[in-house]
């Protein structure tokens, strides 16, 4: 079982960027998927998460900017970031959780720069 991330990348404050994650070896279409993040020397932190019935969830320092949707047919979430912000800088992971188990994608880093 994989999760793949990618659209990480170097923008400017105020842009935008969309991150995918798809995942193989297993369907998590009946399955919470859902994005975290880490910035250098800091714990790995909630951003947001998305349930198989569509029902959202954000962390308070990304709601209203960040909007996660997914596509269970292909086992994937997307994570569209926009007003990005210096502080949004880190390696955004995204996640699965089936049968009581975490599952991780590799990381995408995700630079803001002023």
């Amino acid at each position: 079982v994989q999760l793949q991330a990618s659209g990480g990348g170097l923008v400017q404050a105020g842009r935008s960027l969309k991150l995918s994650c798809t995942g193989s070896g297993a369907s998590f279409r009946t399955n919470h998927m859902g994005w975290y993040r880490q910035a250098p020397g800091k714990e790995r932190e909630f951003v947001a998460r998305i349930a198989p019935g569509g029902t959202t969830d954000y962390a308070d320092s990304v709601k209203g900017r960040f909007t996660i949707s997914r596509d269970s047919a292909k086992s994937a979430v997307f994570l569209q970031m926009n007003s990005l912000k210096p502080e949004d800088t880190a390696v955004y992971y995204c996640s699965a959780i089936k049968r009581g188990l975490t599952y991780w994608g590799q990381g995408t880093q995700v630079t803001v720069s002023s």
